[in-house]
């Protein structure tokens, strides 16, 4: 599949991250930029201040003939700090002052007036801009106080370059790394995607890439092989479970529950020992039928179709209503069984699996726990699950063995039954169709079987 990077959502994202990195960089030496101009003013401003403060009190000691030899005494300094002076009449006609002519029409209505100058430097005629301030001495004459700022002015224009210099080269620089990122990122979700194409076209070996560069690629690519490498094993668990379910126990059981109604209809009827066992054995295989039908109904939502019926089910009340129906059973092989659960722990499900889920955990602590322990149900309601909980304090199952606990037909120890080794593969399957989560964990003694289902 050719790679068409415009039409790519990383394109578009670095695209959108660049103008972004532009905006903040413009901003951050815009800002620069203008609080180095308002630095430079407010400068200028206070060395005007602080002239025309010390003139003016030089005025009020000494009135205009110290004024005026104070100007002369300061125009000298013009070649190191650029001072401009000058006292006029209230007709603009110089008294005193490097300035020859009022550089203004008339008096200048800004707090601050800027005008030019002409200079002669060595080997040149020179123009310099100058920022002033004009006060009225109490006598009528106007003093004028300026500096020159062509050297704030140049360094401004610098300052300027450079800004636009930054803004440029940080943009050129974001979009070539916006493209390296997005022709990156397009090359390896291109590959996950043929990758994808094969797996889905029956190539069930195929695995996603992993680059080794240990990213967030890498290790989502690592996630999705494990969970290719489950789903095949998986899959093939399941076709050999529910295949050998359906077709070796459906019609042997529908045969074997025939001929045991025939034999409690036939004339003349049984004894009642006969009777009462074959009613006995006829209750186990309508429990067995059951047990087929939910692994059949586990087996068809796992190959893709939806939960059957889902509706809210209050996993805390089911809890208890299983815990109550199995106490006289806990009660008579000495084992305490107990349930503490939260209100409203409600789940979207099937309600009839999630029972057959809670009752083969209580038959599997029971099968296993000895005379004196105990079972405690727990049902407690997370942020974004609800969690259930069955804890023993038998012999709980070694760390080693509890991944092959939940496959079909294994079965772990010798507990009190033998059994078929379907009841944890049968939770595990009915958590996965509930879009939940199993884990087996020791209770230090024993065995805590931790069950959670989204809300």
């Amino acid at each position: 599949m050719r790679l068409d990077l415009i039409n790519t959502t990383a394109f578009r994202l670095s695209v959108g991250y660049t103008l972004l990195v532009t905006l903040a960089v413009s901003v951050t030496l815009g800002s620069a930029y203008l609080l180095t101009e308002s630095l430079i003013t407010d400068e200028v401003d206070l060395i005007i201040d602080s002239e025309l403060k010390s003139l003016e009190e030089k005025y009020a000691r000494s009135g205009l003939p110290g004024v005026t030899d104070e100007i002369n005494l300061r125009i000298d300094s013009w070649g190191r700090i650029g001072a401009v002076y000058m006292i006029a009449d209230s007709n603009f006609e110089r008294i005193a002052g490097n300035v020859t002519n009022w550089p203004f029409d008339g008096m200048p209505t800004e707090a601050r007036p800027e005008f030019e100058i002409a200079t002669i430097e060595p080997g040149r005629r020179a123009v310099h801009p100058v920022r002033a301030a004009v006060r009225t001495l109490p006598g009528g004459d106007l003093l004028l106080v300026g500096t020159d700022i062509s050297q704030g002015r140049r360094f401004a224009e610098k300052f300027r370059v450079a800004t636009l210099w930054g803004i440029g080269l940080s943009t050129l620089a974001a979009a070539l790394a916006g493209f390296w990122f997005s022709y990156r990122l397009a090359r390896r979700v291109d590959e996950v995607t043929r990758t994808c194409q094969r797996i889905m076209a029956g190539d069930l070996g195929s695995r996603l890439p992993v680059a080794g560069a240990r990213d967030e690629f890498d290790s989502l690519a690592q996630s999705v092989n494990r969970v290719l490498d489950r789903l095949e094993d998986q899959a093939g668990t399941l076709r050999a479970t529910f295949d050998s379910a359906a077709h070796d126990l459906r019609a042997p059981l529908h045969r074997l529950r025939t001929r045991m109604d025939a034999l409690l209809l036939r004339t003349p009827p049984l004894e009642p020992g006969v009777h009462e066992s074959v009613e006995a054995a006829l209750h186990e295989v309508d429990r067995l039928q059951r047990t087929l039908g939910t692994l059949l109904q586990i087996a068809l939502a796992e190959s893709g179709t939806p939960l059957a019926a889902p509706a809210p089910v209050d996993v805390g009340e089911l809890a208890a209503e299983l815990v109550e129906l199995f106490e006289p059973v806990a009660g008579s092989q000495g084992v305490a069984l107990a349930c503490r659960h939260e209100p409203q722990t409600l789940v979207h499900g099937n309600r009839q699996l999630l029972a057959q889920l809670l009752t083969n955990l209580i038959e599997n602590g029971l099968k296993y726990v000895p005379r004196g322990g105990a079972i405690e149900v727990g049902v407690r309601r997370l942020s974004d699950c609800v969690r259930l909980t069955v804890s023993d304090n038998g012999p709980g199952i070694a760390a080693g063995d509890r991944a092959r606990a939940v496959q079909p037909f294994v079965r772990i120890g010798h507990g009190k039954q033998e059994g078929s080794g379907l009841g944890l593969s049968l939770v595990a399957a009915i958590a996965r169709l509930h879009r939940g989560r199993l884990q087996l964990e020791s209770n230090e003694p024993g065995l805590r079987v931790v069950v959670e289902l989204p809300c």
